[in-house]
């Protein structure tokens, strides 16, 4: 059985601490209390699958970040973001390729005979449970319109 990430976070916070990598541990105190804090508000304890989607969305908002950053040319933030982010995804599974969702994507189209843009839901609605977590659903959408047309 692989262990919950809620206790690889936490047993990589011990490592941090005990090394005394302060940047490292102050990211992972991050990621445990927004667990924590929505495991308080919905009073329950996550799924392993809960944990991976607290992870994506903070890794999602490090993405939206780092291009901000970007934009106002603040290259002390984007690295930190961007330290940030790597580390969260240290704990996620590997993303697909951009060749690989469009692989996945080409797929869905011949198996839903879908040819039109106006059809993207339906292909979306196949393709979403194949690349949840695994691929930024913006990425996704983006390879499915420039495929439609």
């Amino acid at each position: 059985m692989t262990q919950h990430p809620k206790d690889l976070l936490n047993e990589a916070l011990k490592e941090a601490m005990k090394a005394k990598d302060n940047q490292r541990r102050d990211v992972l105190r991050l990621l445990t209390s927004a667990i924590k804090q929505v495991e308080i508000d919905g009073q329950k304890e996550l799924s392993p699958d809960d944990v991976m989607n607290i992870l994506q969305r903070e890794a999602k908002k490090r993405r939206e970040s780092i291009v901000e950053y970007g934009k106002a040319d603040r290259p002390e933030q984007v690295a930190e973001e961007q330290y940030e982010l790597e580390l969260i995804e240290s704990f996620l599974p590997r993303q697909l390729t951009h060749d690989e969702v469009t692989a996945i994507v080409k797929e869905v189209l011949a198996e839903t005979g879908v040819t039109s843009a106006k059809e993207m839901g339906k292909v979306m609605g196949v393709l979403q449970p194949r690349v949840k977590g695994l691929a930024d659903g913006k990425v996704v959408s983006e390879i499915v319109k420039s495929l439609l047309g």
